[in-house]
């Protein structure tokens, strides 16, 4: 899982360039398995039996957040705007990789607090981000043009245990379990056609999950992203507890009987897992998925997560392998009943 993670997490699939990780995927991915792409940047991975009236579709989002560049000052500093809901509170002095024609190593600039005027402890406001290259301006604009991306740069590192820190760990981390998920199911005898969808633009307004869900049109859809986990500030009725096992999500547009399914399976296997409470909507992929054509019935499995949307996400990899697990029992439990 390690290797898995490290792979993933260095590919800077910001949102609108996640095909940058199709290679990657397909290298991870069980030989058998049949993977496309489309014109949105979704990579589409398909197992078992493809003939199957009952589709199951498995999503995880691929992109992670970024930087969008705006334009190029005089001077060559880059002034970018952000792309999807990173944490401006952490930029200032970070790495960043500029993904221009050649990819370019430069800094978030920031002010010297001795020049802060008392202001140092507030977030960047947008458009006053800048990502100095080291180059001038007839320099810089050999490689990299208004609109390109640039992401958070931060090793990828195995912590103590099995707790794993990267930048792009959201959505990563679900991403490694649907590709762990389908080395378990790939020697199976599958009676269902198995989706799995590898989204593209959730972090910018779930884009990709809306068109390839409506394309597939399944029969029922598991969608796995991350949540909070437990650490100092979080309140503990806003969050699961790492190494505690996958979140289970309850929420009005969620299926009940997905739920129920998937919790029975957790007791039978002895799989830890929480439950997540949602009053509304949930903020990931389930929220378009349920949405589409008459409706698809929907459940969400999350991975917990600290430090959300900063270059020091950190995740316990047993989370990953007890929530690919439960997500394989459940697709072979689904179609034994169909038989």
């Amino acid at each position: 899982m390690e290797n898995v993670l490290t792979q993933l997490c260095s590919c800077y699939t910001v949102s609108g360039s996640e095909l940058e990780g199709f290679s990657v995927i397909k290298n991870l991915l069980p030989q058998s398995t049949l993977l496309e792409s489309d014109c949105n940047g979704n990579i589409i991975a398909t197992l078992g039996n493809i003939n199957s009236d009952d589709v199951i579709l498995l999503d995880a989002h691929n992109d992670r957040i970024g930087l969008i560049v705006e334009y190029i000052d005089d001077n060559g500093f880059l002034k970018v705007s952000n792309c999807g809901g990173i944490d401006r509170r952490v930029l200032a002095g970070s790495v960043v990789t500029v993904l221009g024609s050649k990819p370019l190593r430069g800094i978030v600039s920031c002010l010297p607090p001795h020049l802060s005027d008392g202001a140092e402890d507030k977030a960047p406001k947008n458009g006053t981000l800048y990502i100095d290259t080291g180059l001038n301006k007839t320099e810089v604009e050999k490689y990299v043009s208004p609109g390109d991306k640039a992401a958070v740069f931060a090793k990828p590192k195995k912590l103590i245990g099995s707790k794993f820190s990267a930048a792009g760990l959201d959505n990563k981390a679900g991403v490694a379990s649907l590709i762990r998920t389908a080395q378990i199911i790939a020697d199976s005898n599958i009676s269902s056609c198995v989706k799995i969808l590898f989204s593209s633009q959730e972090e910018t307004g779930l884009l990709g999950s809306r068109t390839a869900s409506f394309k597939i049109n399944p029969s029922c859809a598991v969608v796995v992203d991350v949540s909070f986990a437990s650490q100092p500030s979080v309140p503990a009725d806003k969050c699961g507890v790492m190494s505690k096992g996958p979140m289970l999500g309850t929420a009005p547009i969620l299926d009940k009987e997905m739920l129920a399914d998937f919790k029975t399976i957790a007791d039978e296997n002895n799989i830890p897992y929480q439950i997540e409470v949602m009053n509304g909507t949930t903020g990931t992929n389930a929220d378009a998925i349920t949405a589409i054509a008459g409706g698809i019935r929907t459940a969400l499995v999350s991975i917990p997560l600290r430090n959300m949307h900063t270059q020091a996400e950190v995740i316990d990899m047993q989370d990953i392998e007890a929530t690919a697990k439960l997500i394989a029992l459940y697709i072979q439990k689904r179609g034994a009943e169909n038989e």
